[in-house]
């Protein structure tokens, strides 16, 4: 049988757990955009967006999608400039059919490649229902000429990447159907010099996968980032290798060796492998950060996005490699491969991985035809990951710099996991801190590119169902001061003359914030009033708390939201000192659930501690709800009389006795609960007018009472004080009799007084005024 406080627990929680329950259930909805008052999340419905660019002066977003191109207004992102639709005839999705290709998923056209060709045209490649066509859409009418190509994959499904450099494209992706035979190549050559592709005596690329491309427009070279399979190792597993490869934008090829084919062709391994780990070998992503104004390209930064083919899916890693770097490994020395045995051997070579090799002899040719592997490997960045996340599955990233009010530069990261959250990661000293975590969508996403404009402040995110724009920082979240500098966001300040948290401009003078370089020294209160003098930090005014009003036995739910990501929320209130923790459970995002009751009704206040501050986020006061009929008073209680106008005839009036308590002896717990009566000689004041000659039965009092709410509890309680009171009695009973027969009493004359009707049986024995006389019954007993 359960015990009583089983029972109690059962009732308590049973009502919050079928809440959350039920309030999940009603959550589920389809995927769709997630915002708040804070971020103002925009989305532009679209089908299956997979390619964007941003024009040169920033004001137009061009937007690759399934069947359709667009031009997005990015000054009213809620509507289309321009869009026009590329979708395969009926007779072309027919043939695509044909082919054994799903008609919905492989047979519409997606879009691969979208980018400015010249001042006038844009150039595109889709994937045309399995059959890739090129197209050629012209700036101001925004018409289309398409024909038949071979610069994109047929499936949807395969990566590729592609850039344009002086109006000569340059690509990197597979030409068959089967989609086996990559290619990198180059297109609408300037100059009357013909186009180059990849050499087919050897295989150069193992079944690779392209994620990006970049230019290097100071030394006349594009890079291509992918993974591959690496058959330089001889392992039972086929190994994949992140890779980068180059090529030199003039090449033309040899005279009569490599003709019309790459002669600076070459690939090195990228190593990003964190300390006492294996090293993340699948690159997802790749992000180009330009270097500052002023500084030599050689400074150019890449940030890629690794996982790794051993770890579990929840796994990821953020290196960066410097294009000085990139140049130095491919500047040094290569590897030579065997065609025979497929073995590669250490191989140095005066011409391997330089420009202008068309005029080279035919041996200096062949030797860089089969050595074209780098031996070293291009090392990370202080020789590690910058980020790495054991619990996140990042897909793409973005990166920006961005310089705080203290004058100091600071890298930004905008990552997005496969879970449909954007994490915005700030870098200090290459220790990551995640400043924000983003919901983006209410469920599963497939995004297909990310675009930062900087100038805008704005990070547009291509999925399947369209185009989000997401600002890049939400300053206004941060009510308070020590908000404001304790989320260290470089692109936020406190403003002292508004005192709000706001975006740095020039225009606001007297922005500040403090920023930490190093994790380990945490900000404190001291940091943060350590600045000039006409500055003030201003003190926080506690939240008003808010009023919440539940009845008995329901579940109540607090909300409270973290004001920095490495806040420590926790929740006071004086009446949890006295309760078990039992009472109350701590939600994952910081909420606090619990059971309405007598014992948990009062203020509850949610504060958040980091850097040793400590400030009340929201504060609470949980109040119980009162019917009308609740306020009626009750017998006892001190109410003054309110006199009416019409007057009520006195015989009228029915009202019950002063009720009898009965409460058990603080004295002696195991004795018999007394009665309490005002007698004659003790003044009461009575709660409301009564009349002496008028009395009810016990039903009739009952109604007049106002009926409280059912509480299973309550009757717990009322069931277990009754047993308690009838064990005493039957306990008082048994010591009776066993009194009687040592003494040898009779039972008459105990159990019976003068006046039966007025005195209880109990109340008799204990009412003997002294020994003496409690010795004189016991003689004449005797």
């Amino acid at each position: 049988m359960w015990s009583d406080r089983t029972v109690q627990m059962f009732c308590r929680w049973g009502g919050v757990i079928f809440e959350l329950l039920f309030d999940h259930s009603q959550s589920e909805s389809p995927p769709s955009p997630h915002a708040s008052a804070d971020r103002p999340v925009q989305l532009f419905r679209l089908q299956n967006v997979t390619t964007m660019f941003l024009s040169s002066d920033g004001s137009t977003l061009y937007v690759g999608a399934r069947d359709a191109v667009l031009s997005l207004d990015v000054n009213s992102p809620v509507c289309c400039s321009v869009q026009v639709s590329w979708r395969p005839t009926d007779d072309e999705a027919e043939d695509c059919r044909k082919k054994g290709k799903d008609s919905t998923v492989d047979c519409p056209n997606f879009v691969h490649v979208l980018l400015p060709l010249n001042s006038t045209h844009l150039y595109a490649c889709g994937s045309y229902a399995f059959s890739p066509q090129d197209a050629f859409i012209d700036h101001l009418t925004f018409s289309m000429v398409n024909g038949p190509s071979r610069r994109c994959p047929y499936s949807p499904f395969q990566r590729s990447s592609a850039l344009v450099s002086d109006g000569e494209l340059f690509t990197a992706t597979t030409t068959t159907f089967k989609g086996i035979m990559p290619q990198i190549s180059r297109h609408f050559s300037r100059d009357g010099r013909p186009d180059v592709i990849l050499d087919n005596y050897v295989s150069l690329l193992d079944e690779p996968v392209f994620v990006s491309s970049s230019a290097d427009s100071a030394n006349g070279k594009i890079y291509f980032f992918f993974s591959e399979f690496g058959n330089e190792f001889s392992f039972q597993e086929k190994l994949r290798i992140p890779r980068v490869a180059q090529v030199c934008k003039d090449d033309v090829g040899g005279e009569r060796t490599l003709q019309k084919k790459w002669t600076s062709f070459a690939k090195a391994p990228l190593l990003c492998r964190p300390p006492n780990r294996p090293p993340h070998n699948i690159l997802q992503d790749m992000f180009t950060l330009p270097p500052p104004e002023g500084s030599s390209s050689s400074e150019t930064l890449f940030y890629g996005v690794f996982t790794s083919q051993w770890s579990g899916q929840s796994e990821s890693a953020v290196c960066v490699f410097r294009l000085q770097d990139i140049t130095t490994v491919f500047s040094g020395s290569y590897r030579k491969l065997d065609k025979n045995t497929l073995r590669w051997s250490p191989f140095s070579g005066k011409h391997l991985g330089k420009c202008g090799l068309a005029s080279s002899p035919d041996a200096d040719l062949e030797a860089v035809r089969t050595s074209f592997l780098t031996a070293r490997s291009v090392r990370p960045v202080r020789n590690g990951p910058v980020l790495v996340s054991t619990e996140q599955r990042y897909s793409h990233v973005a990166a920006m710099t961005a310089r705080a009010a203290n004058g100091k530069q600071f890298t930004l990261l905008f990552l997005v996991t496969d879970s449909g959250f954007l994490h915005k990661v700030v870098l200090f000293d290459q220790d990551p801190r995640i400043l924000e975590e983003v919901q983006l969508f209410t469920g599963p996403q497939r995004v297909g590119s990310l675009v930062l404009s900087s100038a805008k402040g704005v990070l547009y995110v291509g999925t399947s169902e369209g185009v989000m724009t997401v600002p890049l920082a939400t300053c206004s979240a941060h009510r308070t001061c020590s908000q404001c500098v304790l989320s260290r966001d470089p692109l936020c300040g406190w403003s002292q003359s508004r005192r709000v948290c706001t975006g740095l401009s020039g225009s606001e003078e007297d922005v500040w914030n403090v920023l930490k370089k190093d994790l380990k020294s945490e900000v404190t209160l001291t940091a943060m009033n350590r600045v000039s003098s006409r500055f003030t930090v201003l003190k926080v005014t506690p939240p008003v708390s808010t009023d919440v009003s539940v009845s008995l036995n329901q579940a109540v739910r607090l909300q409270c939201e973290k004001p920095s990501s490495l806040a420590v929320l926790s929740w006071t209130s004086p009446q949890r000192k006295f309760l078990p923790e039992t009472l109350f459970i701590r939600s994952p995002d910081g909420g606090l659930s619990f059971l309405a009751s007598a014992q948990t009704l009062g203020t509850y206040s949610c504060e958040a501690e980091e850097a040793g501050h400590r400030e009340v986020v929201v504060s609470y006061r949980v109040l119980e709800t009162f019917t009308p009929r609740s306020i009626v008073p009750q017998p006892g209680e001190d109410f003054e009389d309110i006199s009416t106008e019409t007057a009520v005839p006195e015989d009228s009036v029915n009202t019950p006795d002063p009720p009898v308590l009965e409460t058990p002896s603080a004295e002696d717990p195991g004795k018999p609960a007394a009665t309490t009566k005002a007698g004659p000689d003790v003044p009461t004041k009575p709660a409301y007018k009564t009349s002496s000659s008028t009395s009810r039965t016990e039903n009739q009092i009952s109604m007049d009472v106002p009926r409280r709410e059912k509480s299973f509890y309550g009757e717990l309680v009322v069931v277990s004080l009754l047993l308690a009171a009838s064990v005493c009695v039957m306990a008082v009973g048994a010591f009776v009799v066993w009194r009687q027969k040592k003494t040898g009493l009779h039972s008459d004359h105990l159990l019976m007084g003068e006046d039966s009707s007025k005195t209880h049986t109990i109340m008799e024995i204990c009412s003997l005024e002294s020994t003496k006389e409690a010795a004189s019954e016991l003689k004449n007993g005797e």
